[in-house]
């Protein structure tokens, strides 16, 4: 593992840092310790971050108006979006898009039952 002396830097682990603890955890060796080039445990698993807020959202469509045509908004208001109908929806986590889904209704509270998700290596290089 290349490590690079940031830790005055950021506290945010680098890309290839987070690569290698997602590609431990996968295979099984999450939490098993490696020492570095300067002695200290980097193999901590991913067991640190589970207990991180992150904020989910999903996205039906956009649509770019103006001022005038929002202050005329009232009840009953239609918005064309940029989707058409039956388009999977867009699943964000913190602002990056995560996945792909359908909208299901589950009890009486809306869902997503995800139906393409990005790949690990994708969502590792999209990080930054």
């Amino acid at each position: 593992m290349n490590t690079t002396n940031n830790s005055h830097s950021s506290a945010r682990p680098a890309p290839e840092e987070l690569k290698e603890l997602l590609d431990d955890s996968m295979s099984g060796s999450a939490g098993r310790t490696t020492p570095t080039s300067t002695g200290q445990d980097s193999g901590r698993g991913l067991d640190f971050l589970y207990d991180v807020p992150l904020q989910v959202s999903v996205e039906v469509g956009r649509s770019k108006i103006r001022l005038r045509d929002l202050l005329k908004m009232g009840e009953g208001y239609v918005i064309e979006l940029d989707k058409l109908a039956g388009e999977p929806l867009d699943l964000y986590v913190n602002s990056k898009l995560i996945a792909r889904g359908e909208a299901v209704m589950v009890g009486d509270k809306f869902g997503i039952r995800l139906t393409d998700v990005v790949s690990t290596s994708d969502r590792i290089e999209n990080l930054g």
